[in-house]
């Protein structure tokens, strides 16, 4: 089974990871890697950092002559921010001396894990909690994830996601209007759904929603606020039967579900209809089962691919909510740990809305779940090795 680990801080010398369980024969090249990076960096919306970080992660072990080898797959991205010449962050992240000379940050943002880091692991100072917790972290992730991407896509699987809400601005019927919009283009597989969602400055597939959420995000930035939204993510080309309902840690959805929400800033998920089928009732959200061309298939795909914790063999569709990011250029009330007095919250460099580009972390990480699964049913320790089951 795939399991990546990820370590750095946000202004650190570089982030690294591992991803082992890497059957081998992948074909896999660092610039497949960096295509997911680059979208990662892209999206309106984005603060300064934009300007001077160009993600690109290198095989330190694992790959020879770009096929994978079945040994642990280590990577690493250089932050730029810290190899400035003019960067203060050597001294600030010194992994000597005592910090006696790098002033301390008491002051928490609500929302974040400021002081929640404080009080679990008693830090006397707030930036190892910023560091970790930044959704810088999350560019190692796509990269670790990218890998397993690959192997699904080496299978048929495609992954495509797009933006459906930024604040205010969306789709009037959310379920009704997107599937009309998006489940013509998956007969292409779902990677079409991302590449024309790249097109747009904020990932959205209607170009009037795009201008107006543009202009939301102008007004947002000018009031020094921040946005969430809602986003979708589809997977095209899912065998049935992965997952089980045979234990409650072995649903697909309970899985999918986990690795959304272990994602910086996410606050729901829903597999399908989700939350809107608990308004409506039982004829209006199952899907009907019809036997077609020797194989049994579902009339819509209001369930999203998924029952009883497991595939159906329809195209797999995850909706999500990304709350606004907690820094914000106009201030909050806070109390700084130390002295318990009431302060305004510290400002530090962000973006206004990170959903266009938050979209492509959670694609990645819903990517190693499905590969997992999918080794589960099909694995073995060789792409030949796998190929030979999945035929059979």
């Amino acid at each position: 089974m795939i399991r990546y680990l990820t370590a750095g801080e946000s202004h650190g010398p570089q982030l690294t990871g591992i991803s082992e369980g890497v059957p081998a024969g992948l074909p896999i090249t660092e610039d497949e890697i960096a295509l997911h990076l680059a979208r990662r960096q892209k999206g309106y919306g984005r603060g300064g950092r934009m300007a001077f970080e160009k993600d690109r992660a290198t095989f330190l072990s694992g790959v020879r002559f770009g096929k994978t080898t079945g040994a642990p797959i280590a990577m690493s991205i250089p932050n730029r921010a810290h190899e400035k010449d003019d960067s203060n962050w050597p001294k600030v992240l010194n992994k000597e001396g005592d910090g006696s000379d790098v002033e301390a940050i008491t002051v928490p943002r609500p929302g974040h894990a400021d002081l929640t880091g404080v009080q679990k692991y008693r830090y006397d100072d707030i930036r190892p909690a910023i560091e970790r917790s930044s959704a810088r972290e999350t560019a190692m992730r796509v990269a670790c994830c990218s890998i397993a991407r690959q192997f699904l896509k080496h299978f048929g699987i495609e992954i495509g996601g797009h933006v459906t809400r930024i604040g205010s601005v969306g789709y009037e019927n959310s379920w009704e209007d997107v599937r009309k919009r998006v489940d013509p283009m998956l007969d292409d597989g779902a990677e079409t759904v991302f590449e024309e969602a790249d097109q747009s400055p904020v990932r959205c597939l209607d170009e009037g929603l795009t201008q107006q959420m543009r202009d939301l995000i102008i007004k947002r930035r000018k009031e020094g606020s921040s946005l969430g939204g809602h986003w979708e993510v589809i997977v095209t080309g899912l065998p049935a039967g992965l997952g089980s309902f045979v234990h409650w840690d072995r649903k697909l959805d309970g899985k999918i579900a986990q690795a959304i929400m272990g994602t910086q800033a996410m606050k729901g998920v829903e597999i399908g209809q989700g939350f809107e089928s608990g308004r409506r009732h039982g004829q209006e959200v199952h899907d009907e089962i019809i036997y077609k061309d020797d194989d049994f298939k579902r009339r819509t795909n209001r369930m999203g691919g998924i029952e009883g914790g497991i595939s159906t063999g329809m195209p797999l569709i995850v909706r999500g909510v990304m709350k606004p990011i907690p820094t914000m250029l106009t201030p909050i009330d806070t109390v700084d740990f130390k002295s318990k007095e009431k302060k305004d919250t510290r400002y530090e460099r962000s973006d206004v809305c990170a959903l266009p580009r938050a979209i492509v972390v959670v694609e990645s990480v819903i990517a190693t779940v499905l590969a997992n699964a999918f080794l589960e049913k099909f694995g073995g320790d060789s792409i030949e090795e796998i190929e030979e089951r999945y035929k059979k």
